[in-house]
């Protein structure tokens, strides 16, 4: 299948590489020692701060660091907006609220119910990550209710002096939405639309467990294009213009990882064999399209391949079982 230019790197300086809109910025959280791995938004307007996702618990350090930075606070900031509450991306909620009781937390109603209640979600991560789950994220502390705006698509709200569209985009996660913002039209797309470096056209699928879902993963993807943003604002990592080319070269790897998936676990027996195939056949990927070996290293880092490698075969998994059920 076809990709963007053949998929190659292109200059720093590229178009498809946007500027961020007036009054937001990317936070760079440094996730795991690696730059440009995980971002996250700041919105400004009227006087009031809001975010887009948090970041680990692990990582609230290198964000304070950076607020404090901008001679902000956390307590100046008014509204989180979470686009799904997977580690990365909400890990640090809880400790956010317990500085600031005030912070309003956007989250769609599925993600809400495990923000309040994380037992079921961390006992899910720890058999994914095991001991290195607190290494690498840090705590995961419940939120209180009354924090917690429960969202299911479709509504709209202001923070940091802007209108927020939220529709529901799930695929990546059943709790996941992206946000628009009404004042320049951009899109926070949390996970849905994928990974890509700043200064390459390499766009890699992010498919971790427990719920990747190909149909809804199309549909979500079809939302965004319907929407026509100016531009996506990735949190791995930054901000691209040529919003169709990305969310077409999106959709065709994450068909063919998906099939991928499905011929690794026809041709492959044991478990741990499929894991590593699956890996180096990506990295083979990234080896080919980067421009150096550092580069596809940094892809490698951040898209993180054999997680993907756990969501997609539980998706095949899935589909299996359902067909033997329905037809014996």
């Amino acid at each position: 299948m076809p990709y963007i230019n053949s998929m190659s790197p292109t200059p720093e300086n590229s178009p498809t590489d946007a500027a961020l809109p007036s009054g937001t910025s990317i936070i760079d959280v440094n996730f795991l020692g690696h730059r440009e791995s995980v971002g996250l938004y700041l919105l400004e307007g009227d006087g009031e701060f809001a975010l887009v996702d948090c970041g680990p618990s692990s990582c609230l350090p290198v964000l304070k660091e950076n607020l404090t930075a901008r001679g902000l606070k956390p307590s100046d900031i008014s509204a989180l907006l979470l686009t799904h509450i997977h580690f990365d991306h909400a890990g640090a909620t809880a400790t956010l609220v317990k500085e600031n009781p005030k912070l309003r937390v956007y989250v769609h109603e599925i993600g809400a119910k495990h923000l309040k209640d994380p037992l079921r979600l961390l006992n899910s991560a720890t058999r994914l990550y095991g001991e290195a789950l607190q290494q690498m994220f840090g705590e995961f502390l419940p939120v209180p209710e009354e924090n917690i705006h429960a969202l299911t698509g479709g509504e709209s709200f202001r923070a940091a002096g802007r209108q927020i569209e939220v529709a529901y985009t799930p695929g990546h996660a059943s709790h996941h939405v992206s946000y628009f913002d009404q004042s320049n039209g951009a899109a926070f797309t949390g996970d849905v639309a994928g990974m890509r470096l700043p200064g390459y056209n390499i766009v890699a699928p992010l498919t971790p467990p427990p719920d990747i879902d190909l149909a809804a993963f199309t549909n979500s993807l079809a939302e965004i294009e319907r929407r026509n943003p100016p531009q996506l604002l990735l949190p791995h990592f930054g901000a691209y213009a040529n919003v169709d080319d990305h969310l077409q070269a999106t959709r065709e790897r994450l068909y063919t990882w998906t099939e991928r998936a499905w011929t690794v676990m026809k041709n492959t027996p044991d478990e741990s064999a499929r894991v590593s195939t699956f890996a180096t056949l990506a990295e083979e990927e990234f080896n080919r399209e980067s421009p150096d070996a550092h580069s596809a290293a940094r892809y490698l880092a951040v898209a993180m391949p054999a997680l993907s490698w756990y969501g997609l075969e539980r998706y095949w998994r899935k589909r299996v079982e359902a067909h033997q059920q329905n037809f014996g």
